[in-house]
């Protein structure tokens, strides 16, 4: 068995990442930004934003990442790493197809900062993805404490640019604050 996944493993992950893509554009979901083009990045916190390859949230992703690393190593570290970045892969993906629902669509609009969010285009999408994985192999070669470092510093920039980061968003989701909504409206 390790010697198949071993060998077959990028086949599933682009299984994982073109069934993901397929029900992204049955949901209607556009393929890229209604604006007609692709950006590399996009550092612009506007109506581009979750419609380009990179922008700012693409760093809560590559934390991800981290966290599914992690996780796989403490939970999981019998199973060989191609099964846990599987395993990662179709969380990760799971995720963007539970983001782009209008539940979660409408959950962002009204209790955290992203009042004009319609949802993240395909490509989008599937780069968060790719940055999740990017994270992963990450965590995976660095020293813990070098990743510990650079999610602590992940959080603090796009905390400090954007008055936004995994953690607000988490507890925005979850737990509206009024006091940070009107801190993140400038």
């Amino acid at each position: 068995m390790t010697g198949s996944l071993r060998r077959y493993w990028p086949l599933v992950a682009a299984g994982i990442i073109v069934t993901t893509a397929i029900l992204l554009l049955l949901m209607g979901r556009n393929p890229i930004c209604t604006c007609g083009r692709v950006e590399l990045w996009h550092g612009a916190i506007d109506s581009g934003n979750s419609q380009h390859l990179l922008d700012w949230y693409s760093f809560s992703h590559i934390i991800h990442g981290f966290l599914f690393y992690g996780a796989s190593w403490l939970l999981l570290r019998r199973l060989p790493v191609e099964l846990r970045l599987l395993i990662a892969l179709a969380i990760e993906a799971g995720w963007e197809l539970l983001e782009n629902s209008p539940v979660i669509i409408d959950r962002y609009r009204t209790a955290t900062m992203a009042l004009g969010y319609t949802g993240d285009s395909i490509v989008n999408s599937l780069s968060d993805i790719g940055c999740m994985a990017c994270g992963f192999w990450l965590a995976r070669k660095l020293p813990w404490p070098s990743t510990v470092a650079l999610a602590i510093g992940f959080e603090l920039m796009t905390l400090w640019v954007i008055r936004d980061n995994l953690a607000l968003n988490i507890l925005m989701l979850l737990w509206p604050v009024d006091a940070i909504r009107l801190w993140q409206a400038g």
